[in-house]
């Protein structure tokens, strides 16, 4: 069965025993170009093969490009593994080297992590209205003030990192009070994102507001958490650098922190500028007036690993109580979950003690 797996690489086989394939490519995010490298036909014209060196990761996800004769290249999951990951763009498989460990808090008897209300919050200067899950541990009195955590990209965090699951048992466990998430979801989220002064304000002036009624907190801003992946981590930061009052603490996760000089890559982003000028104050500033704690995690393998650390950098040279952690993992959903625990844990127990 394909992939075959090594402590030094894998190696992928892709059956072909009708002739039906004139090429397969993996397509993979370690390096650029994505698609490739391109695999070989074995010397008996059955099947294709591709033998990768170990990148810096301890687990690995990929897509297959099948090119078909006559037709146009079709991505796909490898059909030799049955290792998936779910994603927001559909399945990727899986390779696994040894040293991998899934969390042990998924094997926890949690399937029903406490008590969900759908909502929406309307937002009339972006002129819609934004999803939200707002989620009470079990046994909350509706009106008791309790801990915030505010997660951009809400829904993926709650269906592909698991993060109310996480949340329920470590409250079980007495290692988190009781607590409620708001998972807010975006609406044109590369739009909205991507380090937008309107977004911003709504955030601090509608979204927060909104949820002060329906999950009140107790007073000080430091019960009121911010987390995001990816833009949702670009966006936490820009709204806390914009309206200082809005989060007490962050936990970003691979954020988006484009630079003008080393993400020539990224200019084809219609915000690309937009988020280089704002990541170039952040980096630029001598001091901020209004340094929080901040815990950052990111992938060995991911491009924006060297605008993570300058970020990290630059907030702990303005005061910022700031910790980077590095997961041998890539820009993906469960890698951002392997790393909750004990990380967001810890920080959450730091932050509400």
């Amino acid at each position: 069965m394909s992939p075959v797996v090594s402590e030094s690489g894998v190696v992928f086989t892709v059956e072909d025993s009708a002739g039906n394939l004139a090429g397969v490519n993996l397509y993979q995010e370690i390096q650029r170009p994505r698609i490739g490298p391109a695999f070989t036909r074995t010397p008996d014209l059955k099947s294709w093969e591709l033998a990768l060196p170990r990148p810096d990761v301890d687990r690995m996800e990929y897509l297959l490009e099948l090119v078909v004769e006559g037709g146009s290249p079709r991505l796909t999951p490898d059909p030799s593994n049955r290792l998936r990951a779910s994603g927001p763009f559909g399945d990727k498989s899986v390779v696994e080297w040894p040293e991998y460990r899934r969390p042990s808090w998924l094997e926890g008897e949690f399937a029903n992590p406490g008590p969900i209300a759908r909502g929406s919050i309307e937002c009339r200067p972006l002129r819609t209205s934004l999803p939200v899950l707002l989620w009470s541990s079990h046994g909350a009195d509706q009106g008791r003030p309790l801990p915030l955590l505010v997660a951009h990209d809400g829904p993926e965090y709650a269906e592909l990192s698991k993060l109310l699951m996480l949340l329920d048992q470590k409250i079980v466990e007495g290692m988190l009070p009781p607590m409620r998430a708001a998972l807010v979801g975006p609406v044109e989220r590369n739009e909205i994102y991507s380090a937008s002064a309107l977004y911003g304000r709504v955030l601090a002036h509608e979204i927060i507001p909104w949820l002060s009624r329906h999950a009140p907190t107790p007073r000080g801003r430091r019960f009121r958490v911010g987390m995001g992946a990816s833009l949702g981590g670009l966006a936490m930061l820009h709204a806390h650098r914009t309206h200082p009052a809005s989060f007490g603490a962050l936990f970003l996760q691979s954020g988006s922190f484009f630079r003008q000089r080393f993400d020539q890559h990224e200019r084809g982003f219609p915000r690309f500028r937009r988020i280089s000028r704002f990541v170039g104050r952040v980096l630029t500033a001598d001091e901020w007036m209004h340094p929080i704690p901040v815990t950052m995690t990111c992938g060995t393998i991911e491009e924006n690993l060297a605008n993570n650390q300058a970020v990290h950098d630059a907030l702990a040279a303005q005061s910022y109580d700031v910790g980077l952690v590095v997961n041998r993992d890539g820009h993906n959903w469960v890698g951002w979950r392997d790393t909750l625990d004990p990380h967001l844990v810890e920080f959450l127990q730091k932050t509400w003690a």
